[in-house]
């Protein structure tokens, strides 16, 4: 026995599904060789200068020593 509004829910249901379906299958496409050059620019890369990024990143791991740096979350020296 269903309810009057689970008609209405699997409705949404399959809508929001067939949504992210068709989303996740034109997400992923085939790079094509003239285009990989313009991937592969500086420009494009997630750390744009990773000198950079391994410099800001000891920074912070050094100011955040009390409490495990970047790696593990502490209570710094526990005199609050």
């Amino acid at each position: 026995m269903r309810l009057s509004g689970s008609k209405n829910l699997d409705g949404l249901l399959g809508t929001i599904g067939s949504m992210l379906l068709a989303g996740m299958i034109t997400a992923c496409a085939p790079v094509q060789p003239w285009e990989r050059g313009r991937l592969a620019q500086p420009g494009m890369a997630l750390t744009p200068d990773p000198l950079l990024a391994a410099m800001n990143e000891h920074v912070y791991a050094s100011k955040e020593a009390a409490s495990g740096g970047i790696e593990a979350a502490g209570g710094g020296c526990g005199c609050n």
